[in-house]
């Protein structure tokens, strides 16, 4: 896998395109969970006081053994179990924490900003940093199977392009944009192909049948030599999410605990099952996000005019 251009997020003075994200959000105003109260904190929990929920949507087919370690640590550190849930989309994702169905979530970007234009209670915390000295922040990558003839993307035009979700930050949201500045309508100039996943997008990319073209998450198209990056896009860490409404002196400690924290100190606390080359490759410490750090996808979301960017 090679990579060539990496292009920063700049607002265009003028957009004439409008893109109609391909689905909105089934609708779930005044939808509450099966909450219980907390005795001692008088905060709600997506199931029972002696349970946290953190919820994920399957990016990978590693997604749950990669996210085990987090769980793990979380449980140690508070004495609670920790569920997975794992939602079959982002919407559902959105859905779930809207509803009060999480009390922890690892979202991405984009379904932070459109689960709180949907009145989710969430306050983001942290965001995963996978290597020493790096920053929250990761890349949505253009890709073409090696070899192809394709070296930019404003040659994306007409053809089959490979999309992950609707409701994905790297994987459409940030190509949605790419594509409009190339002077590509993403509804009207290709044929959209939702595969659900990022490993997904660069297999079927490479195979390149049922997609010419495509985007996925940096670290995705870093494992395949069978494509080649033609576009980086610098996009904004996913957050891990706290649930506004679970008792304050958990949400503090739940804050003190993910806000920032290394493997090293992970591994140290006990937890065997981060001490893996797997876990090693996606997570090497947290750093502290807040609200305003997304403001970058809001500021998308106007250009592109994203129906799932609204509440």
């Amino acid at each position: 896998m090679t990579s060539s251009t990496v292009h920063s997020f700049a607002k265009p003075a003028a957009l004439c395109a409008l893109v109609a994200l391909a689905s909105a959000l089934a609708a779930c105003s005044g939808a509450t969970a099966a909450s219980d109260e907390s005795a001692d904190g008088g905060g709600q929990f997506a199931v029972d006081s002696s349970t946290l929920v953190f919820g994920v949507v399957p990016d990978s087919v590693e997604t749950e053994t990669n996210y085990q370690p987090l769980m793990d640590y979380i449980a140690a550190e508070t004495g609670k179990q920790v569920e997975y849930h794992e939602s079959t989309d982002y919407a559902a994702l959105i859905e779930a924490a809207v509803a009060g169905k999480i009390d922890v979530a690892s979202f991405s970007g984009f379904t932070y900003v459109t689960a709180k234009n949907n009145g989710a209670q969430i306050t983001p915390i942290s965001s995963i940093v996978t290597a020493e000295g790096g920053e929250p922040g990761y890349y949505s990558e253009a890709i073409v199977p090696a070899g192809s003839p394709i070296t930019s993307i404003d040659e994306f035009g007409g053809k089959k392009v490979c999309f992950v979700d609707p409701s994905s930050t790297s994987g459409y949201l940030f190509p949605s944009y790419n594509l409009i500045e190339a002077g590509i309508d993403p509804e009207l100039d290709i044929t959209p192909v939702f595969v659900g996943k990022h490993d997904v997008s660069v297999q079927k990319v490479a195979q390149g049948i049922e997609c010419e073209v495509g985007f996925a998450e940096d670290s995705e198209v870093a494992k395949s030599d069978e494509v080649t990056s033609i576009l980086r896009t610098q996009v904004p860490g996913a957050p891990i999410v706290v649930s506004d409404v679970l008792p304050e002196d958990l949400r503090t400690q739940l804050t003190d605990t993910l806000s920032h924290v290394t493997i090293d100190e992970i591994i140290a606390s006990g937890i065997e099952s981060a001490d893996t080359d797997g876990f090693r490759s996606v997570f090497y410490a947290t750093e502290p996000v807040d609200d305003a750090y997304y403001d970058t996808i809001r500021d998308i979301c106007e250009v592109t005019n994203a129906t799932q960017c609204q509440g």
